[in-house]
């Protein structure tokens, strides 16, 4: 007999209210079957990392200056406070919580909302304007908090979550906004901008970061937070919203700034090599006998400097600092900084030495 012949003939002998019951069952346990088919790798990172999400609302006092055409200088006219909105993450228990630079730039006062609505003011422990990172502290303790991944095991094409307060929408349901896609790039090097800003190593998502996601974080499947959302890429400067790339910091570069700023409030970025240099011309060249036209020629060691002791020279020509070519005495602080370099480190300089290339190591050393 085929099998649903059978089956049909069993459940003829089945009376009334059994075969309710029957029915019932088999409805229920689709349903369930259904319903734990929407509990997804992604919910259950957004149910994990939300509580950790905070909107950050931000105040601050400006004059309204207006000019006086017959005196000609600017005088204030009146006080204003002026809002802005961005989004942080908590990462600690005791009300750490790790944001954006820009979103508490110039603050007066900066109030906190967590998910259900619960408010806290928040004290900025430091601000780094290099990084674009900052750390706030809230009172009080046995806070939700993220748990931070490791930004080096990126796998291109994983998924990603953006979390954060876009065009606070947070205050309209007390809760972080979603939006996922995929890890589209990293290593993405951007340099120093004119603000002063440097961005390197930038994780690429194409998952909708817009504004006020600044400070929020970028999480992985397993609910860890792999960055701190930051910029988009903009095709003209009407369209504010999301384009599908936008970019994060590394978290691993993030806890690196963070605990710096835990401890001193700031990070110190300079570092000592003891080096003098000029851009090598033409007429210096040919007297080392250099058979090119580029680095820098070093004119002065500082006794006992970092340069001193690696064994560098006067009239050796730097081609290369740490894997980056430079060719004016800019440079080599341009490399300090966008590599983040301190003071400590050991960097590689790539020389030329009466005929020969050599490869020098050097580590740098604080300003006493």
């Amino acid at each position: 007999h085929h099998p649903m012949v059978s089956f049909w003939r069993k459940l003829n002998m089945i009376n009334g209210p059994k075969l309710l019951l029957f029915l019932f069952c088999i409805s229920f346990a689709s349903s369930d079957n259904v319903s734990n088919s929407r509990n997804t790798a992604i919910t259950r990172a957004i149910q994990k990392v939300g509580p950790a999400v905070a909107s950050i609302n931000v105040e601050q006092n400006l004059s309204s200056v207006s000019f006086d055409p017959f005196f000609g200088f600017m005088f204030p006219r009146e006080i204003y406070p002026m809002k802005t909105s961005g989004s942080g993450v908590i990462i600690s228990p005791d009300g750490f919580l790790m944001t954006n630079h820009h979103v508490i730039e110039n603050a007066d006062k900066v109030t906190v909302t967590l998910s259900g609505g619960e408010e806290y003011q928040a004290e900025i422990i430091g601000s780094d304007e290099t990084s674009d990172l900052a750390l706030l502290k809230l009172a009080g303790s046995d806070f939700p908090y993220a748990q931070l991944d490791d930004s080096d095991d990126l796998i291109i094409g994983e998924w990603a979550i953006a979390l954060g307060n876009p065009f606070q929408l947070f205050s309209v349901s007390n809760q972080p906004s979603a939006s996922i896609g995929i890890i589209s790039a990293t290593n993405m090097d951007f340099g120093m901008q004119k603000s002063g800003k440097v961005f390197q190593d930038m994780i690429q998502t194409d998952a909708a970061i817009n504004p006020g996601n600044s400070g929020g974080p970028l999480v992985n499947a397993l609910g860890n937070v792999i960055g701190i959302n930051t910029f988009i890429y903009r095709d003209s400067e009407i369209n504010r919203g999301s384009v599908g790339i936008g970019f994060a910091i590394p978290i691993n570069n993030a806890k690196r700034i963070a605990k710096e700023l835990k401890m001193t409030g700031q990070v110190d970025r300079r570092v000592f090599t003891g080096l003098i240099v000029q851009p090598l011309d033409r007429k210096v060249a040919t007297y080392l006998d250099a058979p090119f036209v580029k680095g820098v020629v070093i004119l002065e060691i500082s006794k006992y400097s970092p340069a001193d002791k690696s064994g560098l020279e006067i009239g050796d020509i730097i081609l290369s600092f740490n894997g980056i070519d430079v060719n004016k005495r800019s440079d080599i602080h341009r490399v300090i900084y966008e590599n983040d370099i301190r003071a400590g480190d050991t960097v590689s300089l790539k020389i030329f030495r009466k005929g020969r290339y050599k490869t020098i190591k050097m580590k740098t050393a604080k300003f006493k």
